[in-house]
């Protein structure tokens, strides 16, 4: 434990000069305890969250996209948008915005908690797109590639009922968080998981974990075991920087400037071999003062921070549909 505790958001003159207060105090000392970290991060940003609401909003939950009980999404509609199967038309269709999100591969939830992760579909709601939060089956339970799977069931169930919230099938844009990332990056690479063609329009990678391994200096490798096996012999030909070179979809990463250990060089490593094959990198961004969990904590929080979050609205915003 580090000692640093999160302030009142109250505290200071704003919750936003608390927050950038907390970033800096952790900044670099984020690995030296993730876990205690990663829970002030949540604690900070969950009142600022609760009090940018967005009326209007309307939010499905638990449509089963699976049999397992973990194969669950949830569905973030904005005000104008279509309420059903009776309101959906192709004039009304919005783009639509899948998250996946992290948890080491052993935990996590779409919704850490009231306000995280939903913030992530609901900064894409406000912007009229179709937001969707997804869930997944963990290991040691679902060892690899099942994240992968249930990605590719989750994009083939929006993509089946996309019209019946009024939502766009070509338009899918698929992000992914920490654990979640290397499920969506697996699901995109790798020749066992992905499909034979794009589903999607396009991809973001935050933080995401593309190599398997068991450092020491890897505070979540008891989850990388559990879900990749303990054969470390495995491990290259599992993680998703082995295929890079398959990506053919239009993706962005992003890395934090106070990452996990090592996600961050193997974003870049990531990009090198992507780029090995198609001639260029995928755009590759460092969003600065974060962490690994204030990357996505922090969206659509009204904070005065929303640098990354147009970003990622901008890289969605100009992607071509995907083939039909």
């Amino acid at each position: 434990m580090t000692g640093i505790e999160a302030p009142d958001v109250g505290s200071l003159a704003t919750p936003s000069a608390a927050i950038q207060q907390l970033l800096a105090d952790i900044g670099p000392r984020w690995a030296a305890d993730i876990n205690h970290h990663r829970d002030q991060m949540v604690r900070a940003y969950t009142p600022l969250l609760a009090a940018h609401s967005l009326p209007g909003l309307r939010v499905t939950r638990d449509l089963p996209y699976g049999t397992h009980t973990r194969q669950r999404l949830d569905l973030y509609q904005g005000q104008d948008q279509g309420q059903g199967p009776e309101t959906g038309s192709a004039a009304a269709q919005r783009p639509i915005m899948m998250f996946v999100h992290g948890g080491a591969f052993v935990r996590g939830q779409k919704d850490s908690n009231d306000q995280v992760y939903g913030n992530v579909a609901r900064l894409f709601a406000r912007h009229g797109w179709l937001g969707v939060n997804v869930e997944y089956r963990l290991a040691p339970e679902a060892p690899f590639p099942a994240g992968a799977l249930d990605v590719g069931l989750a994009v083939d169930w929006v993509r089946a009922h996309a019209a019946e919230f009024s939502g766009d099938a070509s338009r899918i844009v698929l992000m992914g968080h920490s654990a979640g990332g290397a499920h969506v990056a697996s699901y995109l690479c790798d020749p066992r998981c992905r499909p034979n063609r794009p589903k999607i329009a396009g991809a973001i990678l935050v933080s995401a974990r593309l190599r398997a391994d068991v450092r020491p200096d890897n505070p979540n490798a008891q989850g990388v075991i559990a879900y990749f096996g303990a054969d470390e012999m495995r491990y290259a030909a599992d993680s998703a920087v082995s295929h890079a070179q398959h990506l053919n979809v239009p993706t962005l990463l992003a890395v934090a400037e106070y990452e996990n250990p090592w996600l961050d060089v193997y974003a870049a490593e990531f990009c090198h071999q992507a780029g090995l094959a198609q001639g260029r990198i995928p755009r590759l961004i460092c969003v600065p003062r974060h962490n690994h969990t204030s990357i996505v904590a922090h969206l659509d929080s009204a904070c005065g921070d929303d640098t990354f979050g147009e970003a990622l609205l901008d890289f969605a915003r100009h992607l071509p549909p995907c083939p039909s």
